[in-house]
């Protein structure tokens, strides 16, 4: 690949509408670390490299170094200005490419993330004073949640990995699921539930709920 963009881009140095649409099929390889990631498919012209984290970030981009070597993006979002600062790619990012720490310069605003060993976030904190705690089976199935707003919840699942159980501050909600796994029962803490039957093709034939509602296609 990496010969087929060097010819695509020693061709268009105009940059002319192939070039851009070159541009747009590689921003669909360009990973975390992203200039890294870019130098590494010959994309080295800043225009290009702003072209595509464009595409990534959903923003129009314009980036420059500063004196530290920090990478950092301006882009307008609904018309108002702002400012992203990443810490460079040691400093923002941890070995495994996930963001770790990222600031706005104008306002100092910074948010601080964990990850447990397989990539998922299991804490954000922000310079507002917020933050999130999340914790995960081994699956990777969230169980756990936590707020700075005192907010929680708890997640269980069946070994298929459908929700079961989730209970929170103020009640819970129960599931349960065919072989198929369609949901053929729900039921919270209020005393509501809901009952599903499903024909062979998994379309819904039957409900029926706790308010005496029922609607029966068999």
């Amino acid at each position: 690949m990496k010969r087929l963009i060097k010819k695509i881009l020693r061709e268009e140095i105009d940059k002319s509408d192939k070039h851009y649409r070159m541009l747009d099929i590689i921003s669909d390889h360009v990973q975390l670390p992203y200039f890294e990631s870019m130098e590494g498919l010959t994309i080295y012209d800043k225009g290009d490299q702003e072209y595509i984290m464009g595409k990534i970030l959903g923003n129009d981009i314009r980036f420059e170094y500063d004196v530290d070597d920090d990478i950092r993006f301006e882009y307008d979002v609904y018309d108002v200005q702002g400012v992203m600062v990443f810490e460079g790619d040691s400093g923002g990012y941890d070995d495994k490419g996930n963001m770790i720490y990222w600031e706005e310069e104008y306002d100092g605003y910074w948010e601080k993330r964990e990850y447990d060993d397989k990539g998922n976030e299991i804490y954000l904190e922000t310079s507002n004073g917020s933050w999130w705690k999340y914790e995960y089976d081994d699956k990777g199935n969230k169980i756990y949640y936590e707020d700075s707003n005192g907010s929680w919840w708890k997640y269980e699942y069946d070994d298929k990995g459908n929700k079961i159980y989730v209970e929170h501050s103020y009640g819970w909600w129960k599931w349960e699921y065919d072989d198929k796994g369609n949901e053929i029962y729900l039921e919270t803490s209020n005393g509501s539930w809901w009952k599903y039957e499903y024909d062979d093709k998994g379309n819904k034939i039957y409900e029926e709920d706790s308010d005496g509602y029922i609607d029966d296609n068999r």
